[in-house]
């Protein structure tokens, strides 16, 4: 009987070390699993946060409208450029709109270019984090 007991003891402790060593690797395993989360997280959210391209192309065909600045959060700059649009508009009938109506225009073209080729991250770091309000 003793030694049925020695033996079925040394099955335990056995059974115990395999246990400890399956629960280590389990603890390297979820570490690492972890960590690739946390990293694809940190890429996927940093991505939702740029609006660089929809702001880019938005600047670009509708600059004009100050929509670009909108999707940005530039609330005051956007009511700026829709204003002087819709102004410029309303005095194209007198041709004295004429003269203003393209500077709209050609500020969203040349924000959407200088939006579409800076980097994500120079992008998000001047006009997410740092609010730069014009070019």
């Amino acid at each position: 009987m003793s030694e049925d007991n020695k033996d079925l003891g040394d099955k335990a402790e056995e059974f115990a070390n395999e246990a400890k060593e399956s629960a280590k690797d389990f603890a390297e395993d979820a570490k690492e699993t972890f960590n690739e989360f946390a990293d694809s997280a940190k890429e996927t959210l940093g991505s939702q946060d740029n609006k660089k391209v929809l702001a880019g192309i938005l600047a670009i065909l509708l600059g004009s409208l100050g929509v670009h600045k909108f999707i940005l959060g530039y609330n005051k700059e956007g009511f700026i450029l829709l204003g002087v649009s819709i102004a410029a508009y309303l005095l194209s009938c007198l041709a004295v709109g004429l003269l203003f109506i393209w500077i709209p225009g050609l500020i969203g073209l040349i924000e959407g270019i200088i939006y579409l080729t800076k980097s994500d991250e120079e992008f998000y770091n001047t006009y997410q984090v740092g609010k730069k309000p014009w070019f």
